[in-house]
This record gives C-alpha cells, structure tokens and sequence, in this order.
C-alpha cells in the first residue's frame, strides 16, 4: 500500500480506539501480529505490558488495558509514513481504575503495514508515570 493509505489506516485504527471500538480496530491486524507495549524495563508493573503474538492476544491486550485505566482522548497526533511503517507521536492522560490516580506521558508508536494489515507494532513511552499512578 502506499504511504498515504497506510497512514488512513492507522488513523482509522485510533478513530475506532477512540469509539472504543474494539473489533474494528482489530479487523485491521494481521492474524499473527508482532505486538508489544510498551518496550521498556519498567513495563512489568504494568497488566497489559508485554510481547503478544496473533489476534486473540492483541484483543486480550485491549481487554486488559480497559480494565485498567481510563484513559482520555489522545493529544497532538502526529502521522509520518515511509515504506510500510507508520510512526505515530502523541500524548495521552487518564486515570488507573484501582487507585483513581492520573497518569500523563508522551509516546511513540511504531506500525508496519503489510497488504493492508498492521503486522508489528511497537509503543515506547516511559511508564515510569502510570507505574507510579498504580501505586
């Protein structure tokens, strides 16, 4: 796919996010995806954290990040393709649901696109934030 359709999909990816829904997000990963997120040392205080491989661990990985925060609208997306990867920066706040803590940290996201479907994708952000928030 081009660029630019690659682009629309990842943004079509966080406008169904967004709705909370789920299954449309989905629709666009590879059956066998490469997931992980966060990437980082920190990350093992954090449910969701971790590598997945294939649909059904990416729709758990969902299932668990909404059961564990709230988060808010993400903030100052900024969209940069090149070949089949997508970059995605952004900002995001919410609130963990067992402490009512607020969280708030910047992030990249990094999407690679095969045949109209996202097949790797990697989330750096410094947890140390939502970590904290988790008490």
């Amino acid at each position: 796919m081009p660029a630019d359709e690659n682009v629309l999909l990842v943004q079509r990816q966080f406008e169904a996010f967004g709705r909370g829904d789920v299954e449309v997000a989905l629709a666009a990963v590879y059956g066998d995806v490469d997931w992980q997120a966060p990437v980082s040392a920190h990350a093992g205080a954090l449910p969701w954290a971790g590598p997945r491989r294939g649909r059904q661990q990416v729709a758990n990985y969902f299932r668990q990040l909404a059961g564990a925060v709230r988060p808010e609208p993400f903030e100052d997306l900024t969209f940069t393709a090149a070949g089949d990867r997508v970059v995605v920066e952004g900002r995001n706040r919410g609130i963990v649901v067992a402490t009512g803590r607020p969280y708030e940290h910047q992030w990249v996201m990094v999407f690679t696109i095969r045949g109209g479907q996202v097949v790797r994708f990697r989330h750096y952000y410094d947890p140390a934030d939502i970590a904290h928030a988790f008490g």
